[in-house]
């Protein structure tokens, strides 16, 4: 995905490993480590579930590249050794990797039906970067109550059904505000954030997945397409219509 913007994004998460490239301007961000300031030349990261959100330095529109990884992808790529580990840095001023992620995107952009380039320049990128920047193992966030890992579970099973707060209230045994509060500490965002997240993934999945705007809309809980287009282009800063004609086969 190649993308400029002067926009601020909400704190949201992607169930994909993300490895990008800063080009121009800068991006600071919120992450598990504290803030993150990356500038052009500098190599981003994202793990699976990993809460972050972006806005541009100084209010000057940043550019930069950015490929998504499935974790399986990723544990054929790198092996078991390195599998199921952390990107342990949101920002990466590394030559190595920015040479290599330069590579694999003029790679796609040029060539993307050279399946065998790609996959050689895939594997040097996510090895390099594991081997280099890897550590702690994925799993649960460290912290999280036993009650609110159960309402986020709920929202992570079913995020296109309806919940009220209540009902993720008396799941947890706590008071409205108390679940609130907690949720937030937790996870950085309140359960209803959460729940749109969610369903804005379902929805990039079913539209990649070839289903039009409108399936892709009401199967992952929203109220109409209208409604799925706003919290979509909110939170990755591009249309459904725009995402669909990426995916589409050039």
């Amino acid at each position: 995905m190649r993308l400029a913007s002067c926009r601020a994004f909400p704190r949201h998460s992607h169930d994909q490993y993300g490895i990008g490239l800063i080009v121009s301007g800068g991006h600071r961000s919120w992450s598990g480590v504290g803030r993150v300031d990356a500038l052009a030349g500098d190599v981003i990261t994202v793990n699976p579930g990993e809460m972050h959100d972006g806005v541009p330095i100084d209010g000057t529109c940043r550019g930069w590249h950015m490929l998504y990884f499935d974790p399986a992808l990723v544990h054929q790529a790198v092996g078991d050794t390195l599998a199921g580990a952390e990107l342990t840095r949101p920002a990466l001023n590394d030559p190595l990797l920015r040479r290599l992620m330069n590579e694999l995107f003029d790679q796609l952009t040029a060539t993307p039906e050279e399946t065998l380039a790609v996959e050689e320049r895939s594997c040097k990128l996510l090895g390099a970067a594991f081997s280099r920047h890897g550590s702690r193992t994925l799993g649960h966030v460290p912290g999280i109550p036993a009650t609110i890992a159960k309402v986020r579970q709920r929202l992570d099973d079913a995020p296109q059904l309806a919940v009220s707060l209540g009902e993720l209230a008396d799941m947890a045994g706590l008071s409205r505000y108390q679940l609130l509060r907690s949720f937030a500490r937790a996870l950085g965002i309140t359960p209803h954030a959460y729940l749109v997240q969610r369903r804005v993934q379902i929805a990039r999945h079913l539209i990649a997945g070839g289903h039009s705007l409108s399936q892709a809309a009401l199967a992952a809980g929203f109220s109409d397409q209208s409604h799925m287009s706003r919290a979509f282009n909110r939170q990755l800063g591009l249309t459904p219509g725009r995402y669909r004609r990426a995916m589409q086969p050039s």
